[in-house]
């Protein structure tokens, strides 16, 4: 008889092979793969469900209606002109400046809120110029996990270890901010000398986009007005949740019901239209995804490696938070970070229980790693999967291995850098 853990490891490391192979389609394998762990009894269905993170789930979908409702006003178009003429529509200006809007947006909201803004302004004003978006996607994706390093409420990880450890907005703005800037600079200067001789487009497009007039591409003024409002009024929710005792997929459904309710309140086909534009690939592959890791949680997988890769640090602070940045980086990279954060952190209390006077070097390393991992598979963050389908639904495939060629050695250089930084601001 297989025991329930061997299912579980043989169970999950088939569905990641499928993934990476892109034979099936990665929201069929999620569900295959979470419908296997119930039929094989690694979990029971009830358990199956309580692994289902609805925060995210909630807040995904919440925005996606609030993004959807927003496009219809020609908002992004107007952004996405706005941005352009900035820059005197320069392709590799473009580039940065849309990064450096992802990257401070995903610092004060929350990775995916801040994609489902960009990327529509991006597909909008690269089709303009004729030039190749996958670059421009690629950036934003790294650009989103590194913004939300930087602040407590920027990355579900910090969020977690901030609950945990009793650290406020200004201790990870103080401890984090600083190097995520760093992080960005380095990392947009490697995506200029990979795609800067192709991120290049005609005069007369450039000259045409200078021309267009932003203002003019606003079809619903009265409509505009609404949106704006609801998301000004969702984002100070996301800002204040914590002090309200809310969690953040209550800010985002809040937000995505008030504004159904004031524009079509019972227009049954524009709700059927804007509900039908929420990426419904990406939610089942996330609920399928948090199944096949609540699996590993369950059989105590994720637990036992965790605990032995500490203990062969023997205690050393420096060694062990060399460990925590490395191993959290690595397993963000393909695992969910939430489930592996949340097993981490009462390790780490542990070992401050067992003698070990400072942690501060623990934590940090582990949003660090935690946060940036997130960066080295398309699988590794949620903001990664919901650019990939939204580029998917617009005819874009972003592959797995494809982002994997650019990304992996970006996130390595990333956390060699934090390596440094965490030497020599806390252990030296």
């Amino acid at each position: 008889m297989v025991s329930t853990t061997t299912a579980a490891i043989v169970i999950f490391v088939a569905a990641y092979a499928l993934i990476i192979s892109e034979k099936v389609h990665r929201t069929i394998v999620g569900i295959v793969g979470a419908m296997l762990m119930i039929l094989f009894g690694v979990l029971d269905q009830e358990t199956a469900i309580r692994h289902i993170d609805f925060n995210t789930l909630g807040l995904l979908m919440g925005m996606m209606i609030i993004v959807n409702i927003t496009s219809e006003t020609g908002l992004f178009n107007f952004l996405a002109i706005w941005s352009a003429k900035k820059v005197k529509a320069r392709p590799i200006a473009l580039l940065v400046a849309l990064s450096a809007l992802t990257m401070v947006c995903s610092a004060f909201l929350d990775n995916v809120t801040t994609v489902l803004l960009t990327v529509p302004i991006t597909f909008s004003i690269t089709a303009q110029l004729k030039v190749d978006v996958k670059p421009y996607l690629i950036s934003q994706i790294l650009s989103s996990n590194i913004g939300g390093t930087a602040t407590l409420i920027g990355d579900p990880p910090n969020i977690m270890i901030g609950s945990a450890v009793g650290l406020n907005f200004v201790d990870f703005l103080a401890n984090l901010s600083g190097i995520a800037v760093l992080i960005f600079i380095l990392v947009e200067l490697v995506l200029i000398a990979i795609y800067g001789k192709e991120l290049h487009t005609q005069p007369d497009l450039q000259e045409k986009v200078m021309r267009l007039n932003a203002k003019s591409q606003i079809a619903n003024p009265k409509l505009l007005k609404k949106c704006l409002f609801v998301i000004a009024l969702t984002i100070g929710l996301f800002v204040v949740h914590g002090y309200l005792g809310l969690q953040t997929a209550t800010a985002a459904l809040s937000g995505a019901g008030l504004l159904l309710l004031i524009t079509y309140t019972r227009n049954e086909g524009m709700i059927t239209k804007v509900l039908s534009k929420i990426e419904w690939t990406a939610i089942f592959f996330f609920a399928g995804l948090f199944v096949l890791v609540g699996a590993l949680v369950e059989t105590g997988v994720i637990k036992v490696l965790a605990a032995e890769a500490i203990k062969l640090t023997n205690g050393s602070v420096n060694a062990t938070a060399m460990l925590i940045l490395w191993m959290s980086a690595f397993a963000s990279a393909f695992i969910d970070n939430i489930p592996f954060v949340a097993t981490l952190i009462p390790l780490i209390q542990d070992m401050g229980q067992m003698g070990l006077s400072n942690l501060d070097p623990m934590w940090w390393s582990l949003a660090l790693g935690a946060c940036l991992g997130g960066n080295g598979t398309l699988i590794g963050a949620s903001a990664n999967v919901v650019v990939a389908s939204m580029a998917a639904q617009r005819g874009k495939q972003i592959s797995f291995l494809g982002f994997m060629k650019i990304a992996f050695p970006i996130m390595i250089m990333t956390i060699a850098i934090s390596s440094v930084y965490v030497w020599i601001r806390y252990l030296l």
